[in-house]
């Protein structure tokens, strides 16, 4: 096991910059998660990792050793791709047992590790089988197998849930992140699905253009996204982002979008950065709106709106909406009944949940409440 660092990394494909000077520090034993839409560099990043792709600027270490001209089978890390890559003439043992036999490992130690892999995995039974007697979660139990035998200081996956179904997704989520608490091994996670990486990671990295936009625990990134685009990409379904114009007159300070009114309480718009302040962007999230009651107080927002479509989801509703010429969404409880279609309905939102963003950098301005 080892830490991994990127020092100022950067990767050029002739005039493309795919990872734009990264610098990123990953704990011995912390299971990260880059994730990010596609063509973000989060791949790219991993292959250097790996030693498939070159660096083409700053450095890369897998603990204080530097890897920038190490070759691929001496870095002591372990891949796991979306593509199960299994040799379909072997069974499960061969499968496992092959990368170990290349490197001349002893037969009695190869035995040990596949067994101790296939225990670990719960798949003993499956030992004698091929590849098409599988079912897709046990082929990608197979590939984590395979990686598991190699006992390395690294675990880089990319992508390895892509091809399963929904729940087999779930499940196998659940098992590789078992796996890695019981072995401890330094994980790189690689998704573009914003869930994964808030269920599985203990940081998640978001990268955006090959620009790392911010790194932290699943709840920072939630509660205190650094930008627009981090606000948005985290979090299901995305947060309502809407442009507002900010005023202050006798003391009330009021935020004014193009169908709606939001009154602020009192000096929180002192918060905020004067070149903020000529232009805002308000951002909440789905599930921080509620259906307005009639003991609804202060320190929260009313928001008239009408709806135009309903997701019935069993539990709850997703609801979309439009405030005036602002398209919303919001993701309420069916306690009360479900919410018809064509309804104008008002729209509770406590301010403590209230985002507020630099419209022209979109930088944060100010943070909502834990």
């Amino acid at each position: 096991m080892a830490s991994v660092t990127y020092d100022d990394v950067t990767k050029e494909f002739d005039e493309t910059v795919a990872v734009d000077g990264l610098d990123l520090e990953i704990a011995d034993g912390e299971f990260l998660v880059l994730v990010g839409p596609s063509g973000c560099g989060k791949s790219t990043a991993l292959r250097m990792l790996a030693g498939l792709e070159d660096v083409s600027r700053g450095q890369l270490l897998i603990g204080d050793r530097p890897v920038n001209h190490v070759p691929p089978a001496e870095r002591d890390v372990a891949m796991v791709f979306q593509s199960y890559a299994l040799y379909p003439h072997m069974t499960v043992y061969d499968n496992l047992a092959f990368g170990l036999r290349n490197k001349k490992v002893p037969k009695g130690e190869i035995d040990q590790r596949v067994r101790n892999a296939a225990q670990i995995l719960d798949m003993e039974s499956l030992i004698k089988r091929k590849p098409k007697q599988l079912s897709g979660g046990q082929r990608q139990r197979v590939a984590l197998g395979r990686a598991i035998v190699r006992e390395p200081a690294a675990f880089l996956m990319d992508e390895p849930l892509s091809n399963l179904d929904a729940a087999l997704r779930v499940q196998t989520r659940a098992e590789i992140l078992k796996l890695q608490q019981r072995l401890g091994t330094t994980t790189i996670y690689v998704t573009h699905d914003q869930i994964e990486a808030m269920t599985m990671g203990d940081r998640i990295a978001v990268l955006r253009g090959g620009v790392l936009q911010q790194v932290g625990k699943p709840e920072e990134l939630y509660t205190r996204p650094r930008n627009v685009f981090v606000a948005r990409f985290i979090g299901s379904p995305a947060m309502n982002v809407v442009e507002v114009e900010s005023t202050s007159d006798n003391g009330r300070d009021m935020l004014t979008s193009k169908g709606f009114e939001i009154d602020l309480p009192e000096g929180m718009l002192a918060k905020v950065s004067t070149d903020g302040a000529d232009g805002l962007t308000v951002g909440f999230r789905p599930e921080h709106l509620e259906l307005s009651g009639a003991d609804d107080g202060s320190g929260r927002a009313r928001i008239p709106a009408v709806v135009d479509v309903v997701e019935y989801l069993g539990d709850e509703q997703l609801v979309h909406l439009h405030a005036g010429e602002v398209p919303l969404m919001a993701k309420l409880s069916v306690d009360a009944g479900r919410v018809e279609i064509g309804k104008h309905v008002t729209l509770a939102l406590p301010l403590g949940k209230l985002h507020l963003f630099d419209r022209k950098t979109e930088l944060s301005a100010t943070s909502a409440g834990p």
